[in-house]
């Protein structure tokens, strides 16, 4: 590991990095209480936020430095979908894979004949699910159900989207899709107001352990892996203060080192309870974080040791595969085609892997040395090279991903 002499002079030692009440956050949260922030000479307050948009919009206005960020958003924000137009660019994916799909229990019960399960088993398979769903609604015609999503652009919508159509559903006809804030997903529940959600951890714990919700499926069984954060800043402050960006980028890798340990989950866990982070009780934070996840209450927990990935299989590395993924997944929302052009803009633009590069040059890490990579052919850790170990990346039914060459 290197240290902050080492390293160019930062061009500002004060920081500000905004982030949400979610446990994926745990690595800058880490790397606060670790000292990490302090021992790569940065002064760094993390500024808890509610919505995705008041984080996006404070990232573009100045008002944030840096931010925990939802993995299409720098690319959706530079080519101006959701009314605002700003270069944002990411050196730094912060986590892969950490959401699921929770629904009702008074759907789950609807859709209990249709399952083929034995009574309290519980049913992780997401195309059973899905198919589920689908004998409900079918059974229901004219009465469409409302499920939530964080963001349009989010990879919990392009999820939500795949395991729908998994199960045969429309996501734009049979269904009713909205965006809420993640910690309001659990009240909009309880109270009716919508039937379902995709959203990041730990508000499917929470909605499991208040007897209002069932997880219907992990998103890493949705994909393996999949792309889910990103530190993201904008191109502006990137140019301005290199040295400050790459600080923090070795910072937060770094705590990312130390999540690898399972034990080391449990400390954090406690850490991101606390009043001034998440403000949550551990019991809501630990299942998804050690990789015991509960999909129902009173549920045997389910080995998903992948459910949250913060540094294993290179999950810093911000590949530009994923990038023209999600782009071409946003392209069907905006109702309008990007083109292949603007695609390859946006795709080398926002998505930094040379950043990546240089910071692990610093830590005496490796890095890949391609940019892209297919999707949906591996079912165990494989190996890209000597010494780089990527994960599974199995997608529903059976689909793969081939990227373009550039």
């Amino acid at each position: 590991m290197t240290t902050h002499k080492q390293l160019p002079p930062p061009e500002r030692d004060r920081v500000s990095v905004g982030y949400l009440r979610l446990a994926d956050s745990a690595p800058l949260i880490l790397a606060r209480e670790s000292g990490l922030f302090t021992r790569y000479g940065l002064d760094v307050e993390l500024v808890r936020e509610v919505t995705w948009a008041n984080l996006r919009d404070k990232l573009v206005v100045g008002k944030l430095d840096a931010a925990q960020m939802l993995a299409p958003l720098p690319m959706m924000t530079s080519f101006g979908a959701g009314g605002m137009r700003a270069n944002m660019l990411t050196g730094l994916s912060m986590s892969l894979s950490g959401n699921a799909i929770t629904l009702s229990g008074g759907l789950w019960e609807r859709m209990n004949g249709s399952l083929g399960s034995v009574s309290g088993d519980t049913v992780t398979e997401p195309v059973e699910t899905a198919r589920g769903l689908a004998a409900v609604l079918k059974g229901s015609p004219g009465g469409l159900i409302t499920l939530a999503t964080v963001h349009a652009f989010s990879m919990h919508t392009f999820l939500l989207r795949l395991w729908l159509q998994a199960g045969g559903i429309d996501p734009d006809r049979d269904v009713r899709i909205i965006v809420l804030p993640p910690e309001q997903m659990c009240d909009s529940l309880a109270r009716g107001i919508i039937d379902g959600f995709c959203v990041g951890e730990p508000w499917n714990t929470v909605a499991v352990q208040q007897g209002i919700g069932v997880v219907a499926a992990a998103g890493y069984h949705i994909w393996n892996n999949a792309p889910e954060k990103v530190l993201s800043v904008m191109e502006s402050w990137h140019n301005q203060h290199p040295a400050t960006h790459l600080r923090l980028r070795l910072a937060i890798m770094e705590a990312s080192l130390q999540l690898r340990n399972p034990e080391h989950r449990t400390r954090v866990a406690e850490l991101l309870s606390q009043p001034d982070y998440l403000d949550m009780p551990v019991k809501a934070l630990l299942p998804a974080l050690s990789g015991e996840f509960v999909f129902s209450k009173n549920a045997s927990p389910v080995a998903i040791p992948d459910f949250h990935v913060f540094s294993r299989y290179h999950a810093g590395f911000p590949w530009r595969s994923h990038a023209e993924w999600m782009i071409r997944q946003s392209s069907s929302l905006l109702g309008k085609a990007i083109s292949s052009d603007d695609c390859r803009s946006l795709v080398q633009q926002c998505y930094r892997p040379d950043l990546y590069r240089e910071a692990a040059r610093y830590l005496g890490m490796a890095a890949p040395d391609c940019d892209i990579k297919s999707e949906g052919h591996h079912s165990e850790p494989w190996d890209l090279a000597p010494g780089i170990t990527l994960g599974a990346d199995l997608m529903v039914c059976g689909q793969t991903w081939e990227p373009s060459a550039g």
